[in-house]
């Protein structure tokens, strides 16, 4: 049996999904009994956990061969990132005592970087499972392509705003899909120690990349605008964040190139999917 966090989002209930359809039983770990239904349903065992919640976790991890585990993103964290340092201490409590037999943990490209910034969350999580005793593999992944989700609307409109910047200025990104398969993959793996798998597209994209891609998929011009630096904090306040500064240090990040995958590209695992079939996906979604 393998226990999934994250199970109720695209990338862990793909997981489950995945391990499902190999034969292999599934612990769903949901925050409450009524979004573990749907996947009761389906066979899955059912455990109750929430962040912070040492005894939950415990719970979830016995008995398992594996754990996918997946932390909830914190977009406006308080200063030091108190919330992420407690849900850590929680889950290496939970392996510590439960004892999987190996943790896949789903982190990001940029986690081994010391510059405060928003993805110091992965940061944190990944120093404390150093410290376990369970082998551990850190699944670095890029930039989620299905984040221009939040541009499909926009860009029927024909002019996407972008933090991404200059408009040409390539990043590495990946499907979810593509990381979903890749962690079930994992999961049916053995090794001691940690690895860490950088995980990437067949190529990088850009904004005006992006841009291209839908207006390929809806068939008239579309184009990239850039927000410009010097009002992103004004904006994210305005939009009810109180800390937005480890956000915008994150996007200075990629734009800047100082976010990038530790053993660069050339050594980054790619997968097949492009930004196109992405954004191509998005459309006909958004319009049924």
């Amino acid at each position: 049996m393998f226990a999934i966090t994250g199970v109720t989002g695209k990338v862990g209930g793909a997981v489950a999904r995945s391990l499902l359809a190999q034969g292999h039983k599934v612990r769903a770990v949901v925050r409450d009994a009524e979004k573990g239904r749907p996947w009761s349903a389906q066979g899955c065992d059912i455990a109750i956990a929430s962040v912070e919640d040492a005894a939950g976790f415990t719970k979830a991890f016995q008995d398992v061969e594996g754990v996918f585990l997946m932390t909830p993103p914190d977009y406006d964290p308080d200063p030091g990132f108190p919330q992420t340092h407690e849900a850590a201490k929680a889950i290496r409590h939970a392996i510590e005592t439960a004892r999987p037999e190996k943790i896949v943990f789903l982190s990001t490209v940029g986690a081994q970087i010391a510059e405060p910034n928003l993805l110091n969350n992965s940061k944190i999580t990944e120093e404390m499972l150093r410290t376990t005793s369970a082998p551990i593999a850190l699944l670095r992944a890029a930039w989620f392509m299905e984040n221009a989700a939040w541009d499909v609307e926009a860009a029927r409109k024909g002019v996407i705003p972008t933090f991404l910047q200059p408009l040409d200025h390539r990043i590495p990104m990946v499907a979810t899909g593509d990381i979903a398969r890749t962690a079930a993959k994992l999961l049916d793996e053995t090794w001691t120690g940690v690895r860490v798998i950088e995980l990437e597209g067949p190529k990088r994209y850009s904004a005006n990349d992006i841009a291209a891609g839908f207006s390929a998929a809806l068939e008239r011009p579309v184009r990239a605008e850039a927000v410009p630096r010097d009002q992103w904090e004004t904006l994210f306040r305005s939009r009810g964040m109180r800390n937005p500064m480890p956000r915008i240090r994150m996007i200075d990040g990629f734009n800047e190139g100082w976010i990038d995958f530790e053993s660069g590209e050339a050594n980054s695992r790619k997968e097949r999917t492009t930004l196109e079939a992405v954004l191509t996906s998005l459309v006909t979604s958004n319009s049924l």
